[in-house]
């Protein structure tokens, strides 16, 4: 699958997870919603669904890694965007071992571009990259 097809599943990703950070809703809800207002091309669309599969049912287990490497920073008062990359990135570098740990990195990264702040891009990386090495992933 071409690389902007899996960004943009990544990115669906992160706004369900926003979407449900807000409302409350399962974060297939908010997969669905994103699915609804935003043209997915189908391969991006069963990308971000397997994805959500794969995190829904892990996502306290990823929330307590990402608490263990942000010191100082409780998960909720990270901002929402943020907070939800690293979601995906750290279920992705944990649960997705077929996926160069490089590669998840550079992703959230590049979705932090778009979505939120040069600041934000310096915490994500100093997060995700303490998480890759402590989990031994050099690949």
């Amino acid at each position: 699958m071409p690389k902007t097809l899996r960004r943009k599943g990544r990115e669906a990703v992160v706004q369900a997870l926003y979407l449900s950070d807000l409302s409350g809703e399962t974060l297939e809800e908010g997969l669905a919603q994103v699915r609804e207002h935003f043209l997915l091309e189908r391969r991006a669309r069963d990308f971000a669904a397997t994805l959500v599969r794969g995190l829904a049912p892990r996502l306290a287990e990823v929330d307590a890694m990402i608490a263990e490497q942000a010191e100082n920073w409780r998960l909720d008062r990270m901002g929402a965007v943020d907070r939800n990359i690293l979601r995906l990135a750290v279920y992705e570098l944990r649960f997705c071992p077929e996926v160069p740990a490089a590669v998840v990195i550079n992703e959230a990264l590049e979705i932090a571009r778009r979505f939120s702040s040069d600041d934000a891009v310096s915490f994500i990386n100093g997060i995700l990259d303490s998480l890759r090495r402590e989990m031994g992933r050099e690949d």
